[in-house]
């Protein structure tokens, strides 16, 4: 029942509320035919936010192609960590790998004295990044980067929700994101580890002296991510967390 929900009230404009008041209302033809056309690719397994070409993320309107990830839910915990952690003034703020631009976005809407960059390996990414980042009104730079290769500059916060899917774990995901979206933004090498490594080694350059650093990570990585950024940074502190649902998902390293 939410998809089909989703499906009409992304599909036509309307919100929970208004989509309540018309349950009853006949469509028109060319509606009907736009409707059954979604409905035939959601019984295929696409997902609603693919077929819409939008997703909800922390109260916003995101487009999203099948060149980026959906936005979870889940990711909006990290945001919600990011906000509580640092202060409404202004601050520098790197995104890696922002994929629709979600994370950056959100966090600009809270913060607009924050400067944010988003950088992401794949141009398509950063094309639909940079066309949400204009249809909510918020202005952010973005950066055609693999992590910190094009990255010149420090910051006050960093924060990535990486590739973290190890290959073999391809059995366990539900078929529509194995089917529907992209390996580049699911998949990294070393069991999932690849990316946070070399996150890791780039970290000490580019966060200011007092920076922060916000991971989102799966849900049995919290040791081994860990152990990465304690030996990559031995100085810092590494603080885990949780997300509502008991699982482990999120690193904040604090140099």
């Amino acid at each position: 029942m939410y998809a089909v929900d989703f499906l009409l009230e992304k599909l036509f404009g309307l919100s929970p509320t208004e989509l309540l008041i018309n349950y009853q209302t006949k469509m028109s033809d060319a509606q009907w035919q736009q409707f059954q056309a979604a409905i035939q690719q959601l019984l295929k397994g696409v997902p609603p936010q693919y077929i819409a070409g939008k997703a909800d993320f922390y109260g916003l309107t995101i487009e999203v192609t099948p060149a980026v990830l959906i936005p979870r839910v889940e990711t909006e915990e990290l945001v919600d960590w990011i906000l509580a952690e640092n202060s409404p003034t202004h601050l520098t703020v790197l995104d890696i790998g922002t994929g629709s631009g979600a994370i950056a976005i959100a966090l600009k809407k809270q913060r607009p004295d924050w400067a944010i960059t988003a950088s992401d390996i794949s141009g398509a990414a950063i094309d639909i990044a940079r066309q949400n980042a204009e249809a909510n009104h918020t202005q952010i730079s973005f950066v055609l980067s693999d992590i910190f290769d094009n990255i010149d500059d420090t910051y006050d916060i960093i924060v990535s929700n990486p590739p973290y899917i190890a290959k073999d774990e391809k059995a366990d995901m539900d078929q529509s994101v194995i089917n529907n979206e992209p390996d580049l933004a699911l998949y990294a090498e070393d069991q999932g580890l690849a990316i946070y490594k070399r996150i890791a080694v780039g970290a000490s350059e580019h966060l200011n002296s007092s920076g922060k650093l916000f991971l989102e990570i799966g849900f049995h990585q919290e040791k081994p991510v860990t152990q990465i950024f304690q030996q990559a940074l031995p100085e810092a502190q590494v603080v885990p967390k949780h997300d509502v649902s008991g699982h482990q998902r999120m690193i904040q390293v604090k140099k």
